[in-house]
């Protein structure tokens, strides 16, 4: 098991900036770590992802140049730097944690474990 709780979420003009953080406990070996966005009536959209093992990023289209995902492991943090931000990003962010070997790293059904989410809103 892994447990994942978000922080971080706010409500900010558009142009601005927001980190979200995401604490991760329990089973320690994972293979990637992601951000996923949903807004009311859309799909689960992934973010962002990171390689736990070799710290390789992957970023969606719409958020490349202005999104940017780390992780502390000594700490057991995953972080999403949020700068520029627009109204369209305006969801609730989840953090997602892989642990299953062979899944897919762009693939919402292949992370199994998920936090509660944390509520960005950028106004215009």
């Amino acid at each position: 098991q892994v447990q994942l709780m978000e922080s971080g979420g706010g409500s900010v003009q558009a142009g601005g900036s927001l980190r979200l953080s995401c604490a991760a406990s329990g089973h320690t070996y994972r293979v990637y770590m992601a951000w996923f966005r949903q807004s009311p009536g859309a799909e689960r959209e992934r973010v962002a992802t990171i390689s736990a093992v070799d710290g390789r990023t992957y970023y969606a289209d719409s958020v490349k140049g202005r999104f940017t995902i780390s992780q502390d492991n000594a700490k057991n943090q995953l972080y999403l730097q949020m700068n520029s931000l627009k109204p369209e990003d305006t969801a609730l962010y989840y953090c997602a944690a892989m642990v299953r070997l062979g899944g897919t790293w762009y693939k919402v059904s292949d992370y199994d474990f998920w936090g509660q989410g944390t509520q960005v809103t950028v106004s215009s």
